[in-house]
């Protein structure tokens, strides 16, 4: 593994570490005072601090020092993290995750924010309360000195220092501390090694060295990652005893550590029996021989260490055991490796490049096609249905369908990544219009392809935006209406019927229509007497270039973007539906499939087309009889199900595969429920079966096409249309697929 494969997992790392840090910080801020929740936030910082130091990435590694050190100050109830002590943590986080993305990608993080928050971060730790906050705070003890730089570690720490409060910030009057130090086999398999903490402890002062031996099994029984010896150590350190923690800072949460000051050394038979060694630094140095050691049995002891050391190194696969290996490689090597074997230990994970999980998806999707054009082969060709080959066939079916789903498995991932990035949006832009907005989030861990949430985090922002700037008043108008100057967006996920539902809910002033329907007068969007529903004035907003913007601003007046959305959303194969309510806010509705490479579906005949239905959509089939067909209208038609009425949709004539329309008696009807239209009966001329399809993309092939959501390939080698019922029961209520196909082409 060389340098940049080990860069990559910890800026990989990163990403979890900075969703750890959101997740917790968002608890805090909720009021959630769980010693846990705040030691998780501590850890996240720290071990940022930690694979950033590896690489020398300084920038990041200073303001991570300053972070954890008032996080510090939270962990140990030296600071109460109040509402305004908690806006400087989460805008601390925002910029904590900037310098992470440009050390990674490049680039520099505006260090006037970087530089105020680090001086507003130093006055929290100071005991110096942000004026809008109440809370009475204890004065802090002196922070840690910084350790003294090492000249071949490749990381140098910006040293950190806190004014004097009464004098705690004065040298302890002992120089001389007692150490304990034992391992434990987590510190050996994250790829540190406990000879480079000797020595770098070393560095501080004078010292003497035991080493404790009785753990260590016979040769037989040793275990190649365990952890058998244990130090204890006498040292001269004139920085003090923060400066000996500092060296252990990276490994404290895989060792037992005491620092404590020296006293009379204990009577003999009190301790274990341990070799003692007055130890030099150049023993560790690069290059040392054994026989530097004052005798053999220390010599053994020290190259016994060694040998263990590097044993564990090899076999966690961190870094390289070689003993001319650089200690800047073998810090980074260990720093990175470190968050991935704990996260592979407790998960059993692995990492898997995410082209080789597309390139098997593809593959999958392949072997569907071709089992489907086996079986139609076989089926024309075996009318008994009972030869071994068509039973064989069937097995094959069932395991394709679970390698399928096992594959697709693979994929899904929780939402909550996307949510938690829209936090930050909702921070930033309510700090740039003066407002007080909180983000609700719900459903966090709803599961959805991987590729649904990449791409939705677009439409996500403008709509989160959109609802900061003008969906939410200011509180002096929330006030006014009986408000809470506070304003609330709520994100909600949920699985519905075999698809995911994205809700956006704010409880702003909602859509001002006459303002809508008179903007899309001025720009010609609408005739001046057009007679419109609330719904399709609400709708509006979705047109290309609609703004009820009065001015131009670097934030979108709600509606600017607004075609954007849809358009993102309806490439994902989903539809955006708005509900609103004056004064009392809006609702925007999202409805996505779940994955984008295969489903089940309804193959129909339409007017000579062979179509897809999604099965998900379908409620339920029934065979038209003529006394429940009734007339509704000029052209509506009505068909009674157990003493209720559904409207009758034409597939054909709604998507022009033919001029007049069906009989339904001839026919088949299919009973689908969609987003916001209700329950439709879809007229279709014929069924043919139920089966596994593969998703093809019609925009990335051809074009899009309303009414139509994607094409597959039937098992003789035809290509079918995928049904949109979405757009088909829209269209029956009077949106014309015509019309849509221009707004389309418009923008």
């Amino acid at each position: 593994m060389d340098m940049n494969e080990i860069k990559e997992i910890f800026f990989q790392e990163c990403e979890e570490q900075l969703a750890e840090l959101e997740s917790g910080l968002l608890k805090m801020n909720d009021g959630d005072r769980d010693p846990e929740t705040v030691n998780a936030v501590f850890r996240a910082v720290h071990s940022i601090k930690g694979g950033a130091g590896a690489f020398g990435l300084d920038d990041l590694v200073a303001f991570a020092h300053v972070f954890e050190t008032t996080l510090d100050c939270v962990r140990s109830n030296k600071l109460e993290p109040g509402p305004e002590v908690m806006k400087v943590m989460l805008k601390s986080a925002d910029v904590l995750a900037d310098l992470v993305t440009a050390s990674r990608d490049g680039g520099s993080v505006d260090e006037s924010r970087s530089s105020g928050l680090v001086k507003e971060l130093e006055a929290l730790a100071n005991g110096e309360m942000p004026a809008a906050s109440a809370a009475p705070v204890a004065a802090p003890k002196a922070a840690a000195p910084a350790p003294a730089p090492s000249d071949d570690s490749g990381f140098q720490p910006i040293p950190f220092t806190f004014d004097s409060f009464d004098g705690e910030d004065e040298a302890p009057a002992a120089s001389i501390f007692e150490v304990s130090f034992k391992p434990r086999r987590d510190l050996y398999a994250k790829g540190n090694e406990a000879t480079l903490l000797l020595r770098d402890l070393a560095r501080l002062g004078e010292m003497t060295i035991n080493c404790n031996m009785d753990e260590l099994p016979s040769l037989d029984d040793i275990d190649p990652e365990g952890s058998y010896f244990g130090w204890k150590i006498k040292i001269s350190a004139e920085k003090g005893e923060d400066a000996i923690r500092q060296v252990f800072e990276f490994a404290e949460w895989d060792c037992d550590l005491e620092v404590t000051p020296f006293v009379e050394e204990k009577a003999p038979g009190e301790e274990p029996p341990m070799v003692a060694v007055p130890f030099d630094l150049s023993m560790l140095d690069e290059g040392s021989e054994a026989s530097e050691a004052p005798s053999q049995v220390v010599a053994d002891a020290v190259e016994a260490a060694q040998t263990a050391s590097n044993v564990m190194k090899v076999t966690s696969g961190a870094a390289k055991a070689e003993k001319k290996e650089s200690p800047a490689a073998a810090a980074a090597a260990a720093a990175a490796a470190a968050a991935a074997q704990a996260n592979s230990t407790a998960g059993q994970t692995i990492r898997v490049d995410l082209d080789r999980v597309d390139r098997l998806i593809n593959l999958v999707g392949e072997l569907v096609i071709n089992q489907a054009m086996l079986s139609q082969s076989v089926i024309e060709n075996d009318a008994t249905g009972t030869s071994a080959v068509n039973m064989g066939l069937e097995e094959l079916q069932q395991l394709t369908r679970e390698i399928q789903d096992s594959v697709m498995a693979i994929r899904a991932q929780p939402v909550k990544p996307v949510f938690q990035r829209m936090s930050r949006i909702v921070r930033e832009v309510a700090d740039m219009v003066g407002k007080s907005i909180r983000l609700v989030t719900e459903g966090e861990n709803t599961e959805v392809d991987k590729t649904v949430i990449d791409k939705l985090a677009e439409p996500l922002t403008h709509m989160i935006r959109n609802a900061v700037d003008h969906g939410i008043e200011s509180p002096e108008k929330r006030a006014a209406a009986g408000k809470e100057p506070e304003g609330t967006i709520k994100l909600t996920a949920k699985h519905r019927s075999g698809r995911i539902v994205i809700e956006l809910v704010d409880d702003g002033a909602g859509i001002n229509r006459e303002r809508v329907k008179q903007k899309a007068i001025d720009n010609e969007l609408i005739a001046a007497d057009a007679n419109l529903t609330d719904e399709e004035i609400d709708n509006l907003i979705f047109a290309p270039g609609f703004s009820t913007a009065d001015k131009i601003s670097d934030i979108s007046g709600r509606g600017v973007g607004m075609d954007v959305v849809k358009r993102s959303i309806q490439a994902l194969g989903g539809r955006i539906s708005i509900t609103s309510r004056p004064g009392q806010g809006s609702t925007f509705t999202m409805s996505l499939p779940l994955t984008l490479a295969v489903l089940d579906g309804m193959v129909v005949t339409v007017a000579g087309q062979t179509l897809v239905v999604p099965l998900t959509a379908i409620v339920e089939t029934l065979q038209p009889e003529a006394q429940n067909i009734h007339s509704f209208g000029a052209n509506q038609r009505l068909i009674s199900i157990r003493n209720s009425f559904c409207p009758l949709v034409d597939v054909g004539r709604i998507l022009n595969f033919r001029g007049t329309q069906a009989n339904p008696v001839e026919g088949v009807a299919l009973l689908v429920e969609s987003e916001g239209g209700g329950q439709r009966a879809l007229m279709v001329d014929a069924i043919q079966g139920q089966r596994q399809v593969v998703i093809k993309s019609l925009e990335a092939n051809y074009t899009h096409v309303p009414g139509i959501a994607a094409a597959t390939i039937l098992g003789d080698g035809r290509v079918a249309l995928i049904l949109d019922v979405d757009a088909v029961v829209a269209a029956s209520r009077g949106q014309s697929l015509r019309q849509e196909m221009s707004l389309a082409v418009a923008g």
